[in-house]
């Protein structure tokens, strides 16, 4: 199944999928509100401002299954990410990344390897997954790289469609 065709519900829990952003480079991120890379957020939004008009987005992924650290409702998730860090990039349901619970869309990520090879469970908050227009995943990042690093910048900007 493409990665557009999984169904996915959004934050207000709206039925959805990726499919409105097919065409476009997209970086999806399981994000929390209550962890030490939480400030990331400030970075991911920089990325969504700086290429979201060249055909770029970020798309957050909130889950709870790192010590607890997004035990919000979607409305406060909502409401931290938007008066905190300006979030403006849209947020998907809560969901679970690892585990017999996985969300479709994160079994499908986690086959995905990073640049060591290193395929496998999500390891933390704000793992990144940068997919092409044509919906392939081309990159993954571990969560301690940052939105900014040169490295992830360079492949998101390399895949641009316009």
């Amino acid at each position: 199944m493409a990665l557009y065709d999984i169904p996915i519900h959004t934050l207000e829990g709206e039925e959805s999928s990726l499919a409105p952003h097919k065409g476009e480079a997209l970086l999806l991120v399981n994000v929390a509100s209550k962890c030490g890379l939480t400030p990331q957020y400030e970075g991911l939004e920089r990325l969504q401002k700086t290429y979201g008009d060249q055909g770029f987005s970020v798309l957050g992924f909130p889950c709870n299954q790192f010590l607890g650290q997004e035990p919000g409702s979607a409305e406060e998730i909502q409401h931290f990410c938007s008066t905190t860090y300006g979030v403006t990039f849209p947020l998907f349901e809560k969901i679970d990344v690892n585990g017999e619970n996985r969300h479709p869309l994160y079994a499908a990520l986690t086959a995905v390897p990073d640049a060591e090879g290193e395929a496998g469970d999500i390891t933390w908050n704000f793992e990144k997954f940068l997919v092409s227009p044509a919906g392939e995943v081309v990159g993954r990042f571990r969560p301690q790289v940052e939105p900014e690093d040169p490295a992830l910048v360079s492949a998101i900007a390399a895949q641009l469609p316009s």
